[in-house]
């Protein structure tokens, strides 16, 4: 836990820096929600096709879920989706005349999560 998956665009593959977005929000996450950075884990998937109102090109998408343990107050998960949405900002430079819809939520887990290590 924290559980974040992000789903991208394929236009973006080269425009994203998951690398270094996936630290960022790691750290951040750590510092707004009281998480351990090891114990953070994210998943990049990339989607191949992409339609936004009647159009289907010109036009990326970034999704951001972050899953944690409940007891977080509504604050501090909006706070966390606004520090994901910055974050986007300055990891993702999309080509000229891509039009970038980024979007980004924090959901509780549902108790019966459970995980291992080994």
């Amino acid at each position: 836990m924290p559980q974040i998956t992000v789903d991208y665009s394929e236009q973006l593959a080269d425009a994203f820096d998951r690398r270094g977005f996936a630290q960022a929000l790691h750290t951040a996450t750590a510092e707004i929600a009281a998480a351990k950075p090891p114990a953070c884990k994210t998943q990049f998937r990339r989607t191949e096709d992409a339609t936004v109102g009647p159009d289907t090109g010109g036009h990326a998408i970034v999704h951001v879920t972050i899953g944690l343990l409940a007891g977080r107050t509504d604050e501090t998960k909006a706070r966390l989706t606004e520090e994901a949405l910055e974050l986007l900002r300055q990891y993702v430079k999309p080509a000229e005349g891509l039009a970038l819809h980024a979007s980004a939520e924090v959901r509780e887990l549902d108790p019966s999560y459970r995980k291992f290590d080994s």
